[in-house]
Order: C-alpha cells, then sequence, then structure tokens
C-alpha cells in the first residue's frame, strides 16, 4: 500500500515524509482524528513507506530495485512483512482455555482478510469478522508480551521495525503498563504507530511519550473525486454523497450502500407527508401497517431517515444550499414541501419521530405506534401550514 491508496490527507502525507527526510521519525506517533478519516489508512501507507514500498515522485530517496525490491513489495501486499507487526483487540471465543493469554495472532487470518478489502474499516466490522457476538474486544496482558517479544528480534531487512496498534485504548491496566516500560526504552529503530479513535482513554503517561498525528476530515472533493474514481459514481451523485459524509469515507460508504433502502424510505415519507397533508385516515391506517411489516431495526432505520429529511426540510427554507445535504430525489420533494416544515412544527416533529424510536426500541406494538404517529403527523402539518 502506498500513499495513493489514501483518500485526501494530503498535508499530513508531505509532513511524515518530510519526517524521513530530515531524519527524525519519532519511535512512537499516536494518529487521532475523526470517525472514518482514514487514520488506519495513513499510518498502513507510512509504515509501507518506511519499509520500502515504494517511493513518492517529488521524493530523492532511491529505493532498493530488481529482486530485493519486488519481494518487499510482495511481503507488504500481502500484510506478511516479517518487520511489521499489528496489534488489535480480540475477543475470547467460547471453549478458549483460561489460562491462555489472547493474543492478536489468534486471529491473525481474520486480520489479514479484513486487511486485503481495504483499509478503511470499523469496530463493528472487526466485531462481525470474529464472531464476536455480544463479546467486547479487548487487548490483554498476553499482547504485550507478544509484542515485546517481536520487537526485540533483530531487524530482518535491516531498517525499520514498525508496530501499528489499533484502537490501543482498549488495552485493559496490565498490557497498557507493560507498553509503557518499552515505550521508555524502546528498541533501536522501533516505530509505534497507535491509531486512536478515542485517545484521552489512554493512559496520560502514554499520551506524553507518543507524538500525535491529527488527521482531519476528508475534503469533499477527495471523497467525490474517490467515489468517482473508486466506486464509478457519476460526478453528481458524488458530490451530493460526499457533502451528506462529513469528510467521513466510512460514512460516504454507508450512504452508497444505503441509496437503494434510503429510497424506499423517501417513498415512505411522501407517502405519510401527502396522506396527513389530506387528512386521509383509512390511508394512513393501511400505511402503518405496511411499514409494521419491517423489521424492528429497518423501523428504527426508517425513523431515523425521517429525522433527517425534518432537519434537511427544515433549513431548505433558509435558501442557503452550504446547510442542506440532500440527494436529487429528496431536494425535488423538497422544492414544493418544505414551506410545511417550519418554526411551528420542526420541533414537535422531531420529537414525535424521535418517541416512536424509541417506542420501537422498547417493543412497543408498530401498528400502535405508526398509526398514532401518523395522526399526529396530521396535526403538526396543519400547524405548519398556518405559518
Amino acid at each position: 500500500m502506498n500513499f495513493s491508496e489514501v483518500i485526501g490527507q494530503e498535508e499530513v502525507r508531505r509532513r511524515l515524509v518530510q519526517m524521513v527526510r530530515e531524519d527524525r521519525v519519532p519511535h512512537a506517533m499516536m494518529f487521532c482524528g475523526p470517525h472514518g478519516c482514514g487514520k488506519m489508512a495513513v499510518a498502513m501507507a507510512f509504515a509501507s513507506y518506511l519499509l520500502g514500498e515504494g517511493r513518492l515522485p517529488e521524493d530523492g530517496t532511491e529505493m532498493p530495485s530488481g529482486a530485493v525490491r519486488r519481494n518487499v513489495e510482495a511481503m507488504l501486499a500481502k500484510w506478511s512483512h516479517p518487520d511489521l507487526h499489528f496489534s488489535y483487540p480480540v475477543i475470547r471465543p467460547a471453549g478458549t482455555a483460561s489460562e491462555h493469554k489472547m493474543t492478536s495472532d489468534d486471529f491473525g487470518k481474520e486480520w489479514k482478510t479484513m486487511l486485503s478489502e481495504g483499509p478503511y474499516f470499523t469496530i463493528d466490522k472487526w466485531l462481525g469478522a470474529m464472531n464476536a457476538a455480544n463479546q467486547q474486544a479487548q487487548i490483554g496482558v498476553g499482547e504485550s508480551d507478544s509484542i515485546i517479544r517481536k520487537l526485540s528480534l533483530k531487524s530482518s531487512q535491516g531498517g525499520y521495525k514498525i508496530c501499528i496498534i489499533w484502537l490501543p485504548e482498549r488495552m485493559n491496566g496490565e498490557c497498557a503498563n507493560k507498553l509503557l516500560k518499552i515505550l521508555e526504552e524502546p528498541p533501536q529503530q522501533t516505530v509505534f504507530m497507535m491509531v486512536c479513535e478515542e485517545p484521552e482513554k489512554l493512559l496520560e503517561t502514554i499520551r506524553s511519550r507518543t507524538q500525535r498525528i491529527d488527521i482531519r476530515r476528508i475534503a469533499a472533493d477527495d471523497i467525490a473525486a474517490a467515489l468517482t474514481q473508486r466506486r464509478l459514481v457519476d460526478g453528481e451523485t458524488a458530490a451530493r454523497i460526499a457533502r451528506v459524509a462529513d469528510g467521513s469515507w466510512l460514512k460516504a460508504l454507508e450512504e452508497l450502500d444505503a441509496g437503494n433502502e434510503n429510497r424506499t424510505f423517501l417513498d415512505m415519507f411522501i407517502m405519510l407527508m401527502r396522506l396527513s397533508y389530506k387528512r386521509d385516515i383509512k390511508s394512513l391506517k393501511k400505511w402503518g401497517e405496511a411499514v409494521s411489516g419491517y423489521g424492528r431495526e429497518k423501523q428504527k432505520r426508517m425513523l431515523t431517515y425521517f429525522l433527517r429529511l425534518v432537519r434537511e426540510n427544515f433549513m431548505y427554507n433558509f435558501r442557503n444550499p452550504e446547510l442542506v445535504y440532500m440527494t436529487r430525489d429528496e431536494e425535488d420533494f423538497a422544492r414544493n414541501f418544505a414551506r410545511f416544515i417550519n418554526e411551528a412544527n420542526v420541533m414537535e416533529l422531531s420529537e414525535l419521530f424521535g418517541n416512536a424510536i424509541r417506542d420501537i426500541g422498547q417493543n412497543a406494538n408498530s401498528k400502535i405506534v405508526f398509526f398514532d404517529m401518523a395522526l399526529n403527523t396530521i396535526v403538526l402539518l396543519v400547524q405548519g401550514s398556518r405559518q
């Protein structure tokens, strides 16, 4: 992997490369930033760069050539380079002997499979890969022992030894204290890269021994370009998704994957609003029966979508494109409908849908919940039409 596979983050890339040029690569770095900004992608690309996967066009450093270089690139492509180590939270599968200290190696196959799909992923995806069910993953003391053992070995390639620790805030106390000791006296040419979602949960003594690398949200133009080039999304759709993604590639992918479901939700929202405006009680009852056939999780996703559309239609009235994050179909409907969502009812509608999410989550009768919600929507649209 190289930096060209990272979406955006050109400023961080330049900074990291400059560290190498000036021979001031710190022994421990902490990559921080908002969800989906590409922290892990940047760390993996930098690790590959340090280990010699390839050089950037403007970097004058000559890389090994011929068979040596091809061998290094092949190992990095499979994430099997002997001087690159990964540490990450794991679960304890049922039936595992109590005396066994869990380490990342216990799920090495699953980890490499996930990495092969790309460097942008979530803890939920990783838990799914481990078949975690309701278990929480952590980094235990067995992991710190494993890290110390691996990094005590001499570099096989005569260069850096790198350990990428994903979500170090999930280390238990004993593991964190052991890691602290090796951070205080690191082996020569060893680089730790900690990729954090919640750095404030790390021991202050660990944070103080790392150089923090803050990674910003991905620029909308970079997300749009990646959607166009990597996912073959048309330009207009890519631009709209990029705005909704709010700097997160993971959110952009969610929006892309949710497109068909959201189209269904939009149709149900339009139907609810039109029937409520017409005060068609009989049809609203049928509408409630139809959506009550969805599973509860889908019902909650639909209501969450309704909440977003209420907010977007309200903001649409201000005629400021920078404040609105809607698809073309959503905006087509908002053009004539948005005026009915205003100061007279926006808070009440939001509360109405929010309460419905709560009730569905508490296993209330969904037919009653949705019919009651539809009846209240009639009242609130009348309030909005009088504004």
